[in-house]
């Protein structure tokens, strides 16, 4: 019943700036948390951000200071505002729902950011 559906993904030239967005098909008050994820070509899929029930907020070092993750309840929707992009930041983003011991996975979106 539960689906996560990602979009926003696109091609940028470094230092801009896009938004991704994860809408799910419930309220997001019942999700344990919500992440973002990536995976680059030829890499291993990294951890970008994560939101927790309580709205603590955390980012991998590599994108501290440059990424926001952010929630809207009304729209059970969480964005991830990505700016100041480089060229590193190229892959596939996935955001993650978790609840209780249930994961969910939405369908990845394509960020592609030239130099």
């Amino acid at each position: 019943q539960v689906q996560l559906v990602g979009s926003g993904g696109g091609l940028v030239q470094a230092g801009g700036s896009l938004r991704l967005s994860c809408a799910a098909s419930e309220s997001i008050l019942r999700f344990n948390a919500i992440r973002w994820y990536r995976q680059g070509p030829g890499k291993q899929r990294e951890l970008v951000a994560g939101i927790i029930s309580g709205g603590s907020t955390s980012y991998a070092d590599s994108v501290k200071g440059r990424f926001t993750i952010s929630s809207d309840n009304a729209k059970n929707t969480v964005y991830l505002q990505m700016n100041s992009l480089k060229p590193e930041d190229t892959a596939v983003y996935y955001c993650v729902a978790i609840m209780a011991l249930n994961t969910y996975w939405a369908q990845g979106t394509q960020v592609t950011v030239s130099s």
